[in-house]
């Protein structure tokens, strides 16, 4: 080749190769498609030595390709020498829950239906290796278990056969259900391991919903609710101390609110649980300790702290450990049962991320966490007491080191009553000093629950995915949020849509006055009570907001309360009132009331299955915006969903159609809305 030719064809090659990793830089980005593939560890058990770590790994299914239904669950164990590779043990088209050591930490327990199973059963792994054994099959599904201390007996809870004559009459086509009456409530069962003989029943008033064998003899720490309504198990769970032989109640402990972790002392005089401070709070958040024998708590450990405890686990007989929520990060905490410290001793500080489970070996040496950070979803830790920091043990989404992030950062401001507020805002990837942005405001629901500084991004989150299109994205943690104390918890009671959505506004208004957000191209979204949220600022406060995108949101506050599945619940912790004490506040605090000021384009999402919030709200909303016709609204229905997307297909296309109108009306063209057909990306099959 001729030296000059040569040079050109070179250069030509440099500037194709700049194109090249320029084009690789620019689609290193967060997709819907990077979304939805997606995996997460939810779960982690260590094994009594200290020496393994078994876990439970999320594997969502691929849309268009894979048969469509929720993620996969499978098993997972990883050593605790340096350089360990996390190795598969139960894997593929597998739902792997509930995984617990044997006492000898020889095997792995875990629940799974499998082969040729008709339920849910028990099944036991060997960690030296080998093919998992069935330990037990019922009669039905087994919904949780607890393996006796001596490896050998196990007590499950699931509910009892099936009765044959109304099974019959069923098949005839007699399939009525007579509404909160003909279930049937589980009960609690003890049996032998690998052993063909049945299951024997305790009798047990009400409904069971989990058991935890003591750790030194024949009682049985079981969870009970009057009945098998999703009412009963927020608001009236309660702890019952039963005979493993007999079912007789040894003791009663009568938690005040709301029931969250509870485990047994290694001694079994104590048992620790976390719950309501009374039936009003919000949330299951303050440590207690019962004594096992009577049933007898006192006062609330570590009083004084204004946070929440999550997971818990007892360190020896006198000592627990927990998971420290404080405002929008996590720690490891500690304090002692029989002390009246007003606040936790710190183990493990602020800097894992967002901890959501911990586990630890006997001697309490070695902990396993898991937790989510802002760079990636929730992986396996490892933390060894008094080493400094915690090891990352999983990479789940090896991917995501290939892809560019934006920036997340923890935002305080001030509410306009002076309340200090919380939130977390993702910013967007390419962000230039002095420019403005639109944005994305997205509130979580409950609204007892809050946004941590972990990762904020999914199928209904916009996170990294908004920041990569050039959205702001903020989460704000309005009054009424969890991981700040009861009394913040309870700010919104009886206030529903007053000062706690105020807080939205005094968001925006705080990142406007930064100078980061466009005032004009403001869109808001959230699911639940966050979908309330969107509805609220699509219509009262509609001059704020150029987009919504509601999901499974209230928009009619009477009908709300006699078509939801959870009444009582927010009877006690959100509204304090009935109904019928205040028809016309209830109208007020309606988004349909206050449709005539509707002037954002909404987006409304919704299972059609949906039991919490009845598919009706958002048909109510949709009919009445589309009567007046005064902006754009689509009202889309998932088929089969219930509180939120479960399925492949169905988040897919909820994340496309968030993101669609999003872009439409805060940086496209507005007007009339986007195509209702959606192009999911998929490979187009080949002709025959």
């Amino acid at each position: 080749m001729h030296p000059t030719r040569y040079v050109s064809f070179l250069a030509a090659a440099l500037v194709c190769a700049v194109v090249a990793v320029s084009v690789r830089a620019a689609d290193a980005v967060f997709t819907p498609q990077r979304i939805a593939e997606l995996r997460n560890v939810t779960a982690a058990a260590i094994s009594p030595d200290g020496q393994h770590t078994a876990y439970t790994l999320s594997v969502p299914r691929k849309p268009g390709v894979d048969d469509d239904g929720e993620a996969w669950t499978e098993l997972w164990v990883v050593g605790a020498e340096a350089g360990a590779k996390p190795r598969a043990f139960v894997t593929g088209k597998v739902n792997v829950s509930a995984v617990r050591w044997t006492p000898d930490g020889r095997q792995i327990a875990f629940l799974a239906k499998r082969g040729d199973d008709k339920f849910r059963s028990l099944y036991l792994i060997p960690l030296a290796g080998g093919e998992a054994q069935r330990g037990f099959a019922h009669v039905a599904d087994i919904a949780d278990y607890s393996l006796a201390p001596d490896g050998q007996r196990v007590a499950l809870v699931a509910r009892p056969a099936e009765d044959e004559a109304l099974k019959k009459i069923r098949e005839k086509g007699f399939r009525q259900e007579v509404y909160e009456e003909d279930w049937t409530a589980a009960r609690v069962w003890t049996a032998k391991l690998f052993s063909t003989a049945k299951a024997v029943a305790l009798p047990l008033e009400g409904h069971a919903r989990a058991v935890r064998w003591s750790p030194v003899d024949e009682r049985l720490l079981v969870v009970a609710t009057p009945t098998p309504s999703v009412d009963d198990s927020l608001m009236r769970q309660r702890l019952r101390v039963i005979d493993a032989k007999d079912g007789a109640v040894r003791a009663k402990i009568e938690n005040p609110g709301k029931l969250g972790a509870y485990e047994w002392s290694p001694d079994g005089k104590r048992i620790a649980f976390v719950s309501g401070e009374d039936i009003h709070d919000p949330h299951a958040g303050r440590l207690m300790v019962a004594d096992a024998a009577s049933g007898a708590f006192g006062q609330v450990l570590a009083p004084k702290w204004e946070g929440d405890a999550s997971d818990i686990a007892w360190l020896d007989a006198d000592t627990i450990a927990f998971v420290a929520e404080d405002g929008v990060e996590n720690s490891l905490a500690r304090v002692r049962a029989d002390a009246r410290a007003a606040q936790p001793e710190v183990l493990l500080p602020k800097g894992t991320g967002a901890i959501t489970a911990i586990s630890f070996s006997r001697g309490a040496r070695t902990f396993a966490l898991v937790a989510s950070t802002p760079s990636h979803p929730a992986e396996l830790f490892t933390w060894t007491a008094g080493a400094g920091a915690a090891q990352r043990r999983t990479d789940s989404n090896p991917g995501l080191s290939g892809l560019r992030l934006a920036r997340q950062e923890i935002v305080r401001h001030k509410a306009r009553d002076g309340l200090g507020l919380t939130g977390i805002l993702v910013r967007p990837l390419d962000e230039k000093p002095g420019q403005r942005y639109p944005l994305i405001l997205a509130v979580h629901g409950g609204p007892e629950s809050h946004v941590a500084h972990g990762w904020v991004t999914g199928y209904s989150t916009p996170g990294q995915l908004g920041a990569a299109r050039g959205f702001a994205v903020f989460y704000p943690n309005y009054r009424g949020s969890t991981g700040r104390g009861v009394a913040f918890s309870k700010l919104g009671q009886g206030d529903a849509a007053g000062k706690e959505f105020d807080d939205l506004i005094d968001a925006v208004d705080h990142l406007i006055g930064t100078g980061l957000v466009d005032a004009k191209k403001v869109g808001v979204t959230g699911g639940s009570y966050g979908g309330y949220a969107t509805a609220w600022c699509s219509t009262k406060f509609s001059e704020r907001f150029a987009a919504g995108v509601m999901f499974v949101g209230i928009s009619d506050k009477v009908s709300k309360v006699g078509t939801t599945d959870i009444a009582d619940e927010e009877y006690y912790v959100h509204a304090r009132k009935r109904p019928w004490e205040d028809w016309q506040f209830l109208l007020e605090r309606s988004p349909i009331y206050h449709t005539a000021n509707a002037r954002t384009p909404l987006l409304i999402l919704h299972g059609k299955d949906d039991p919490r919030v009845n598919v009706g709200q958002s048909r109510e909303l949709h009919r009445h915006l589309k009567i007046r016709g005064q902006a754009p609204v689509r009202l889309v229905l998932y088929p089969g969903e219930e509180h939120g997307n479960r399925k492949a297909g169905a988040r897919l296309d909820y994340n496309l159609r968030l993101m669609q109108w999003m872009e439409h009306y805060l940086t496209g063209p507005g007007g009339t809305p986007p195509p209702h057909v959606i192009d999911y990306g998929l490979a187009t099959p080949a002709k025959n």
